[in-house]
């Protein structure tokens, strides 16, 4: 089995094509694969947000407004989370579809109208988007990102058991699925991709792993494993 948790921006265009390809590598490939989308927000990923929308960094009217939007964002998703991780997926790629792709401007509206569309039911979103646990889980979601040294999205971190490590692997500031795929396939010596001996964690150079050093890294199973299925 893999799991593969990916932590996105909740209204962003590269987050959303990332996921559809994530999603159909799970459908294709012939292992399982659990998939686990988590909402990031932090000062970097704002500053990267706005960069990608040509918005100047110091114009704190609009910047104030992306983060309420994409902080109203995330709880939205978390609320539809708890009808299911179906309801809550096509919530979450349904606004980032509406919001990158056809332009239209973020609200709640707009998340109830999709919800709707997913089959929900709206009062209990609307019970559930009130709650003080959609924020405690929104909350838990960062607390695990910064105990991982998660600081953008994309980033993937993904477990292949199939390889008997026990320890994840860390793929950040990837914008294609090289890297995912070949980190979900099964050595043919049951090797690890990365040695944790490796105080550098560079890669052994096998043929068939070639990745760059800078943005990969050996995750310890104790801290991200088990942080993370705390809260989904």
């Amino acid at each position: 089995m893999v799991e593969i948790y990916l932590f996105v921006n909740p209204l962003g265009g590269v987050c959303l094509e990332i996921e559809k390809e994530i999603i159909q590598l799970s459908v294709n490939d012939k292992k399982k694969i659990q998939l686990r989308f988590i909402p990031l927000l932090n000062m970097k990923t704002i500053n990267e947000f706005l960069s990608r929308q040509h918005i100047p960094i110091n114009d704190i009217k609009r910047r104030n407004r992306i983060f309420e939007d994409l902080y109203s964002a995330a709880l939205d998703y978390k609320a539809a989370q708890l009808q299911g991780r179906k309801k809550g997926r096509q919530l979450l790629i349904g606004l980032q579809k509406a919001v990158a792709e056809d332009g239209l401007a973020y609200s709640p509206e707009l998340s109830e109208e999709l919800l709707l569309a997913a089959g929900g039911d709206i009062d209990m979103y609307r019970k559930d988007r009130q709650s003080d646990f959609v924020k405690e889980s929104f909350q838990t979601d960062q607390k695990v990102a910064r105990e991982m040294g998660i600081k953008q999205h994309p980033t993937a971190v993904v477990y292949n058991y199939t390889c008997e490590n026990d320890f994840g692997i860390l793929v950040e500031n990837f914008e294609n699925m090289d890297e995912i795929k070949q980190l979900c396939r099964v050595h043919p010596h049951n090797e690890p991709l990365l040695s944790q001996d490796d105080a550098t964690f560079e890669f052994k150079r096998r043929s068939n792993y070639h990745f760059p050093n800078g943005h990969l890294h050996l995750l310890q199973a104790e801290i991200g494993r088990a942080s993370c299925r705390e809260r989904v």
